[in-house]
């Protein structure tokens, strides 16, 4: 998976004192692409933008 085009996005509700954030980017064609931010060049985590979405909806019910 070349992650090299990768647009990284991490939420405004994180802050600036670093902590425990994770970093999006959905502007790669066909997957949405997740990473810890204190790691970038780390492993990262790669979703169907339709799993992601409903990932992301039942997150924000709980």
């Amino acid at each position: 998976m070349d992650l090299s085009n990768a647009q990284w996005k991490k939420s405004t509700r994180s802050g600036t004192s670093g902590g425990d954030c994770i970093e999006v980017a959905d502007n790669l064609p066909g997957i949405v692409a997740v990473r810890d931010s204190k790691d970038p060049s780390g492993p990262a985590l790669a979703f169907e933008p339709a799993n992601w979405q409903a990932f992301v909806g039942l997150a924000k019910q709980s």
